[in-house]
This record gives C-alpha cells, sequence and structure tokens, in this order.
C-alpha cells in the first residue's frame, strides 16, 4: 500500500471515530450550537426593534435587522462549534490515546486530519441547523443566486477550515481540556465585537478599527454580501487572505507541536 493510500485509509478512521464520539457524547456539541441559536433569539425578539434603529441609518424594521443579524450567527456558530475540537485534541493529548496510537502502525497525521475533517462538518451541520431557526423565525435570501448559495457554503467550509486548524493548535498546547476551551474563547468572543450585530460605523471611533481589522469582520460581510447582495467590496479578498493564513498557520503550528509532543 502507497503512502498516500495509508494516509487516506487512515484519515478516514480517525474520521469514523470522531463522528461516534460526537454522536456518542452531544452534550458538549448542544452546549456550543446552542449560544447562537439563543443569540439569535435574543437580538430578535428582545433586542430587535432597539438594534434596528441603527441599521440602515435608522428605521429598519425587525425583518431587516434579521436579515442583516443572521450572516454574523452563522460565523459565530462555525467559531463555537470548532471550540470543541480543541476540546476533544486536548483530551485525546492528556488522556493515553494519542501514545497508543504512536505504538500503532498508522500514519501519524491522520489524527488531526481526522479531527479537522470531522470539525469541518460539525460546523456545516452547526450552519444549516442555526440556518433553519433563522428561517423559521423570518430570514430570507430571495436575491441570491445558486452560484451565491454555493460561494457562501464555500465560505463558510473555509472559514471552518482555518478555524479548525487554529483549534486544534489551542488544543494541543493546552494542558487540560478546561485549559483548551479557555484558550479556544477567542474563536467565540470575536465575532462579538465584528460587525455581526451592528455596522462599524455605530461603534465608538476608538473601537471602530478593532472591529474591522480582525478575520470575522470580512467574513462577515462577504456572506452577508453574497446572501441579501449587498456591497462585498475588498471584504472577499481579505476574507480569503484572512482564512489562508489562518489555515497554514494552524496547520504548521499543529503539526509542529504534535510531533514533538512526547505525550
Amino acid at each position: 500500500m502507497s503512502a498516500l493510500s495509508l494516509a487516506v485509509r487512515d484519515s478516514n478512521t480517525m474520521l469514523r471515530r470522531n463522528l461516534l464520539h460526537a454522536r456518542r457524547y452531544p452534550s458538549l456539541t448542544l452546549n456550543l450550537l446552542l449560544t447562537p441559536v439563543v443569540l439569535l433569539l435574543l437580538f430578535v425578539y428582545i433586542f430587535g426593534d432597539v438594534m434596528s434603529a441603527g441599521i440602515g441609518g435608522g428605521g429598519a424594521d425587525r425583518s431587516e435587522y434579521i436579515a442583516y443579524l443572521v450572516p454574523g450567527i452563522l460565523m459565530m456558530t462555525i467559531g463555537g462549534t470548532v471550540v470543541g475540537t480543541a476540546v476533544s485534541v486536548s483530551m485525546d493529548m492528556t488522556e493515553g490515546i494519542i501514545a497508543r496510537f504512536r505504538t500503532m502502525a498508522i500514519h501519524r497525521g491522520s489524527v488531526l486530519v481526522g479531527h479537522v475533517i470531522g470539525s469541518v462538518l460539525q460546523a456545516i451541520a452547526s450552519v444549516v441547523l442555526v440556518g433553519a431557526v433563522a428561517v423559521a423565525i423570518g430570514f430570507r435570501s430571495t436575491n441570491a443566486t445558486a452560484l451565491e448559495w454555493l460561494a457562501a457554503f464555500g465560505l463558510m467550509a473555509l472559514v471552518a477550515l482555518a478555524l479548525t486548524w487554529m483549534a486544534v493548535g489551542m488544543g494541543l498546547v493546552s494542558p487540560n481540556a478546561e485549559a483548551a476551551g479557555n484558550n479556544a474563547l477567542p474563536l467565540i468572543v470575536l465575532p462579538l465585537i465584528s460587525s455581526a450585530f451592528v455596522p462599524i460605523d455605530a461603534m465608538p471611533g476608538w473601537f471602530q478599527p478593532v472591529a474591522e481589522y480582525q478575520p470575522f469582520t470580512p467574513a462577515i460581510e462577504t456572506l452577508r454580501g453574497l446572501l441579501l447582495g449587498t456591497e462585498i467590496g475588498h471584504n472577499g479578498w481579505i476574507a480569503i487572505v484572512w482564512c489562508l493564513g489562518l489555515t497554514v498557520l494552524g496547520y504548521y503550528w499543529s503539526k509542529a507541536v504534535f510531533h514533538r509532543d512526547p505525550k
């Protein structure tokens, strides 16, 4: 068997292992998934009338705010879902299973690849579920073409891939599962201080650069443009550059830590 065939076979085995773990222990995924759903319902039904006053120069109704809000919530869903990957990787590294894998004739990189692919699939599934809730409460994307929907899903998959590799690195350097969850907290916090809930222009002047020059804002604005037909501008290219940069950084970081870790 060639090295490539071995890597594909073992990666597929590790993927099945991680999906089985997610199915048998769904509490972590459900807890992370509930956060964006609760925020979606909270900002629509509790703060919606107030928040919509800041959209489009004021005077927007709740349905317009739902349309503005949902792309940001979808990106937040991805960030929240991959936090579970950091916790799962840390548990593997500290509970002895990795030491067992290293004594077996398997492709070493397949352990990380299985986590990454499984996390991306879970993130996309979570996005679909949160999107279904959004549609149920009134979100509509009538102007988006099939190609734009395909591009939107491609963007979300790319964001999920980038954040997953970063989460894997965070899990590898964490001494335990609790620390991994804390280290991955920026993946939940950054969307909160982006353009997910209000336009950047509505934020205090000193805070606007923080919201603008971070990876979530261009991704959210690009997704918003694809689904709602708003202006994307340079956000599309910026989002892709952020995703590719984080993917490469996370991959080499994870690879270096995994191969030198004695556990």
